[in-house]
């Protein structure tokens, strides 16, 4: 094994009420591609915080060494000047600069006084190439897709001359592709010198990448395992992560769904306000009492726009189609009248569109039902507690408290409040957006169970997935969608992912 590019020893922080990280040691060898895994809530994003000096030394007890060296990071400059860079999930470019312009943000080129701006686009096009990205450096970044923004990230990070780069959940919000061009772009850059250290929730992706995986727990170092020893697999990875052994992520079906049709949708196309396009066309499919359905599909195929547009969104989308509950035609204008109709929406976003982070738990439970607790226009607070405590239970909800800030939760617990939020106003109808996204395996298997015990109440479930072996997992039926339109429907026990990706790239 390469000697260590990076040892951090006994690393110990607190915020108030919460230990963190309790005398967690992490060690990296030179030129591997290192995962960091664990639940949500482990201390992951918070050890590399650390390490790039978003926590400065003296808030964090222990001791960083790069190459044999104690290293006192004050900032995020003092510890990209010893070579080492973060890119975070939510990506920190700026969309109305160009791809440039974002490469070289903070360390501009410059020719005495001013910014050479031929020798800066020049050599954006070099680190661009390095990443295996074919776009005109002087395109804004707006105007990319994710995937091509993320690599845009890399870039940025090569031109600092990175030694050690840290990525926190890159493949969270990419489509298949997208996810293996970046990691095979890490296996290049190992090859070039480049040590990685990888956050990551996907396991089969950590298998295929890692040579060594770090599980933390509740703040701790549970194990290092390397891939040379062959002990890294999916089984193992789980039960380090969660404490116990979790042998089927998907829990078994307890319900056979109703031939009662709940959700009807005949001939719906949308036009796009804002782009200008039609964007689905002429969507045809059902929903029935008790059923699961799966969503597949491409990022940009149309899922989302197609759920938003059932669930009321008149000033986005130009609506044509007909649309049924319970066999009566309906016209659904405005969200609070499919909540009215019993339809809940749980955003792919949970932090921009489904939260409120400042917020705390109770308020955002509450939010969407707020008529419910309001007397003579006043929310009564003991009866809001009560109900926030409810779903605090039933759910799991992980927080000390309901008026916890939701800011302060991890992802999965995050989750759990959506989806308690949007139980509260009792729907009948449930559209779940990557339910998953994001979450751990522990916090995945939460959801599922929820998912289960929903349907066997006689809820009926819209799924959106990018996980096809989710959609293969958790559906009864599944509807295929590609460039906006129904490109065909399987039932579960005939589908595959191969039958998925097919019909998704026709």
């Amino acid at each position: 094994m390469n000697p260590p590019i990076l040892e951090m020893k006994n690393i110990s922080k607190e915020f108030p009420g919460v230990k963190a990280l309790s005398n967690v040691s992490f060690t990296v060898a030179t030129g591997e591609i290192h995962c960091l895994v664990g639940e949500n809530g482990a201390g992951k994003s918070t050890l590399m915080k650390v390490l790039s000096g978003v926590y400065p030394h003296g808030t964090y007890t222990g001791n960083i060494l790069l190459n044999g060296e104690v290293q006192d990071f004050r900032n995020i400059n003092d510890s990209e000047k010893a070579g080492i860079s973060i890119i975070y999930q939510e990506l920190a470019l700026i969309p109305e600069m160009t791809v440039y312009e974002n490469i070289f943000l903070g360390h501009e080129i410059k020719s005495g006084f001013r910014v050479n701006w031929n020798e800066t686009i020049k050599e954006a096009g070099g680190m661009l190439q390095k990443v295996k990205l074919d776009i005109n450096p002087a395109a804004k970044v707006k105007d990319l897709g994710i995937g091509k923004q993320q690599l845009v990230e890399i870039a940025k990070a090569l031109s600092k001359d990175v030694k050690l780069l840290i990525l926190d959940e890159p493949t969270s919000s990419l489509n298949e592709q997208d996810s293996q061009n970046l990691l095979q772009l890490l296996r290049d850059l190992k090859d070039h010198g480049v040590t990685c250290i990888m956050i990551s929730h996907k396991l089969k992706e950590v298998i295929a990448i890692a040579d060594s995986v770090t599980v933390l727990r509740d703040g701790q170092t549970i194990s290092t395992l390397h891939a040379q020893n062959g002990k890294i697999d999916e089984s193992t990875l789980i039960k380090h992560m969660v404490g116990r052994e979790i042998n089927n992520i998907y829990p078994p079906k307890k319900h056979i769904p109703s031939q009662d049709v709940v959700l009807e949708v005949k001939n719906w196309n949308a036009r796009s306000s804002a782009l200008g396009r039609d964007i689905l066309k002429d969507i045809n499919f059902t929903l029935k009492k008790g059923e699961i359905v799966g969503l597949a599909g491409l990022i940009g195929s149309g899922r989302t726009e197609l759920a938003l547009s059932i669930f009321g969104n008149p000033g986005e989308y130009q609506i044509r189609g007909e649309l049924y509950i319970n066999g009566n035609g309906v016209n659904l204008n405005h969200p609070q009248d499919a909540i009215r109709a019993g339809i809940a929406y749980v955003s792919e976003d949970r932090k921009g569109n489904g939260l409120i982070l400042i917020q705390d738990v109770k308020q955002n439970i509450s939010l969407a039902n707020l008529r419910e607790l309001a007397e003579r226009g006043v929310v009564n607070s003991n009866a809001e507690i009560k109900v926030a405590n409810r779903y605090k239970t039933e759910l799991n909800i992980k927080t000390p408290t309901v008026e916890q800030k939701v800011s302060n939760l991890s992802g999965g617990n995050q989750q759990k409040v959506c989806l308690g939020k949007w139980l509260f106003v009792k729907p009948n109808i449930l559209i779940l957006d990557e339910p998953t996204r994001g979450i751990d395996v522990g916090a995945k298997f939460e959801i599922y169970t929820i998912m289960t015990d929903l349907v066997q109440q006689g809820m009926s479930i819209i799924m959106i997935s990018s996980e096809l072996p989710e959609i293969l997992g958790m559906s009864d039926r599944i509807y295929i969608v590609a460039s906006g339109k129904i490109a065909g429907e399987l039932p579960a026990h005939e589908a595959s992912q191969e039958k998925i990706m097919q019909l998704a790239t026709n």
